[in-house]
C-alpha cells in the first residue's frame, strides 16, 4: 500500500519482487550476467517525471537485489543511509546523477550505452511537472496524484458528492474549492481553480487517457452555487459525453444500495509494464494509494458492478437533459 500524509509516506508500487513484510529484501539469486535488462527503459521516454522516478527506482532495486547487495551497502557507496536508498527505489525523491553513476558501478553496470540511457531518463525524471509552480499550496500526496494522472492511459472513477474534477466547469470548481478552503485568499482560490481546469486539457490532447466515470445522482442534484452554475455544469457534462475518450454514467437513487457503498475512488492504469494499476482514495488531509493486485482487482470488480447498475452512457445523456430542463 502507498499511504501518504503530509511529508510522511510509506510507498511501494513495485510488485515484482516485493520487499518482505519485515523490510528485508527478497533475493532472487540472479547472476550478474542475467540481471534485468535496462534497455526496456527506453519505452518509458514519454512518461511523466513521477512515473519515471517510480520506474527507475524499481529498476535500481532489481539491479541491487540481483547483485546481492544490501540497502546498507548501497547507502554507504553514495554516502547516505539505507533509508535514502529505500526512498530512491520507491521513486519518492529526485535522483542525483553522481549517486546513480556510483550505484550503477556498484551493481556491475559497465556498458556505456546502458549507463547513458539510464542517466538520460534520470534527467527526465528530475524535470518538474507543470503543476510544480503551484507547489506551495499543493500537499505532497496530491502532487504525486497529478503526476500519475497525467501519465495514465485509463482513468476509472466513482464519485458520490462531486462531479469528477476532470469534468467540472470553472464556476462549479470554484464553488467546490471554496467549500473546503473558505479561509484561503482569493488569489490562492484562483490558483487552485486554474490548476483544476488545467488538468482537464489532457482529455483533448493526442494520446489522451480514456476516462470512465460513474457519478452518483446525488452529485448532480446537490447544488454548488446558484442555479446558473449547476445548469452550466449539466450542459458541460452533456458536451463532454460527446468526446470519444469519455464515458459517463449516472448511478440513480432508485437502485437503492450498490457495490460502491464504501465511498468514492479512482483507479489509474498505465502503459508501462512496471507499474500496476493504482487505486487512489482521497481523504480530508491525506490520500492512500493501493497497488496490490488483489486490492486493485477488488475495486475493478466494484467499478464493473456499479457500471452495470448505473444508467448506460446513452441513458445518462437523457438524465442530464431532464435535470437540465428541471433546473
Amino acid at each position: 500500500m502507498l499511504a501518504i500524509s503530509g511529508h510522511t509516506a510509506v510507498v511501494d508500487v513495485a510488485r515484482s519482487p516485493r520487499p518482505q513484510e519485515d523490510g528485508s529484501d527478497v533475493k532472487d539469486d540472479m547472476p550478474r550476467d542475467q540481471r534485468p535488462p535496462m534497455g526496456r527503459l527506453e519505452s518509458a521516454h514519454s512518461s511523466s517525471p513521477t512515473v519515471l522516478r517510480i520506474i527507475l527506482g524499481t529498476q535500481l532495486r532489481r539491479l541491487r537485489e540481483a547483485s546481492g547487495i544490501s540497502r546498507e551497502a548501497a547507502g554507504e557507496t553514495i554516502r547516505a543511509s539505507h533509508a535514502k536508498i529505500s526512498r530512491l527505489e520507491l521513486g519518492r525523491v529526485g535522483f542525483k546523477e553522481r549517486d546513480i553513476v556510483d550505484l550503477l558501478t556498484l551493481y556491475g553496470v559497465t556498458d556505456e550505452r546502458e549507463r547513458t540511457d539510464f542517466l538520460s531518463l534520470v534527467r527526465r525524471a528530475n524535470t518538474p511537472g507543470w503543476w510544480h509552480r503551484h507547489g506551495e499550496f499543493l500537499p505532497t500526496w496530491f502532487e504525486m496524484y497529478l503526476g500519475l494522472e497525467q501519465a495514465s492511459v485509463f482513468i476509472r472513477t466513482y464519485q458520490v458528492q462531486f462531479v469528477p474534477g476532470l469534468l467540472q466547469t470553472e464556476d462549479y470548481a470554484r464553488r467546490v474549492i471554496l467549500v473546503g478552503h473558505q479561509s484561503k485568499s482569493a488569489e490562492e482560490v484562483d490558483r487552485r481553480v486554474y490548476l483544476r481546469i488545467s488538468r482537464q486539457k489532457m482529455l483533448a490532447q493526442p494520446g489522451s487517457p480514456k476516462l470512465w466515470a460513474v457519478v452518483d445522482e446525488a452529485a448532480l442534484i446537490r447544488p454548488y452555487g446558484p442555479p446558473h452554475v449547476m445548469r452550466a455544469q449539466l450542459e458541460h457534462l452533456i458536451e463532454m459525453c460527446n468526446l470519444p475518450n469519455v464515458s459517463l454514467q449516472v448511478l440513480p437513487f432508485r437502485i437503492g444500495g450498490h457495490a460502491a457503498a464504501g465511498g468514492p475512488f479512482t483507479i489509474l492504469r498505465f502503459a508501462e509494464s512496471d507499474l500496476p494499476d493504482l487505486v487512489y482514495l482521497e481523504q480530508l488531509t491525506s490520500a492512500v494509494y493501493l497497488d496490490k493486485r488483489s486490492e486493485a482487482e477488488t475495486y475493478l470488480a466494484v467499478m464493473t458492478q456499479v457500471s452495470v447498475q448505473a444508467e448506460t452512457p446513452e441513458q445518462t445523456q437523457d438524465v442530464l437533459r431532464t435535470l437540465l430542463a428541471q433546473s
